[in-house]
């Protein structure tokens, strides 16, 4: 074989080589595949970037404040209106600045309270605003009963909360140890009645959310264990029923995740699993009394991977809002629309 025939073979080799590469990486670039639930970012928060924050809705206007900047722990509270898509301050919160705290709304006002200064101090008082007067007022401490409880219930953070018809429920979370005890709170008689226990293990930083009247409490951690059980609460019978586990090919084990309802399903996303996620999940509850329900994977929140983000529902829409990646918080804002087409490149 001549030199010069041997060089055009070995050319002709690193052309093929070189196209067909090129035309791998083209192939990669151009593929595009989609999921269902599409992420839509919503008007940023006017204050400050945070984490760890409460949020509820009144009279179809969401109320978010509290939480932790990086540097410090805060007591502003906002008001976003979904018709225009903007935020407004209103009065401060009635308590001492704090993170990790739970709130909910009853009968048209909004409630708020426990949590941690970050500094060694937990909180157990209970705070209402009526948003007719812009005023908060100072409500019976967190677990006061009548009669007194034999133990006294000390603060906490980490808890979970929700509302069901007339009344507020909170329970778990962690003051010296972690928790499983539930409270009902009577906003008519501004009372707290102990309830059966959460009937899966303690734990903190999990999630709760309510949908077709039924409320569902499940993630966290117990002494660093995520969580992986998720349980229903019937307000009528007062009972715990375990549902669809975290399980079983349901990539759903987090702690400091945001959940909210549409349309009576629920939603997870975001939270912390070894590092900050994106994935979400929607859960279908159970039709008859027997039943588990059913989880389904919708497409990946569109935001920063987030932790400590705050779920919020408004009518029938849902959002996730504010949480931290690392050092960072974040103000942003985003809705789900469940069953819409998101494109991934």
């Amino acid at each position: 074989m001549t030199k010069q025939n041997l060089i055009k073979i070995v050319s002709l080799a690193i052309l093929v080589a070189s196209t067909t590469v090129f035309q791998g990486c083209k192939k990669s670039d151009d593929s595009t595949t989609t999921s269902t639930g599409d992420w839509v970012r919503g008007g940023v928060l006017s204050g400050t970037d945070r984490s760890n924050a409460v949020a509820f809705e009144i009279n179809g206007l969401g109320y978010l404040g509290t939480g932790f900047d990086g540097t410090t722990r805060l007591k502003d509270f906002w008001q976003y209106d979904p018709a225009t898509n903007g935020w407004s301050q209103v009065a401060d919160f009635g308590g001492a600045a704090r993170s990790e705290a739970i709130g909910f709304s009853v009968l048209g006002k909004g409630y708020i309270g426990l949590g941690t200064d970050g500094i060694g101090g937990l909180f157990k008082d209970f705070y209402e605003y009526d948003p007719s007067t812009n005023v908060w007022t100072a409500k019976s401490d967190f677990g006061t009963t009548s009669p007194a409880q034999a133990h006294p219930v000390t603060g906490r953070y980490g808890a979970v909360a929700f509302a069901i018809g007339n009344y507020g429920y909170v329970g778990t979370g962690y003051d010296v140890t972690t928790k499983n005890d539930f409270f009902k709170y009577d906003p008519s008689a501004d009372i707290w009645i102990p309830i059966v226990s959460f009937a899966g293990e303690k734990r903190m930083s999990a999630i709760a959310f309510v949908a077709a009247g039924n409320a569902y409490v499940g993630t966290g951690t117990y002494n660093g264990v995520y969580q992986k059980d998720f349980y229903q609460f019937n307000p009528t019978t007062g009972l715990w029923t375990r549902m669809q586990g975290l399980e079983n090919g349901y990539d759903l084990k987090r702690y400091g995740a945001a959940a909210f309802s549409i349309n009576d399903k629920g939603y997870i996303s975001t939270g912390t699993y070894t590092s900050a996620l994106k994935n979400t999940w929607e859960f279908t509850p159970p039709t008859s009394a027997d039943g588990i329900g059913s989880w389904t994977q919708k497409g990946d929140f569109e935001g920063v991977a987030r932790t400590g983000a705050v779920g919020l529902t408004i009518g029938n829409r849902g959002y996730v809002l504010t949480g931290k990646n690392g050092n960072s918080r974040y103000g942003d804002m985003w809705e789900l629309k469940p069953n819409a087409t998101q494109v991934i490149q």
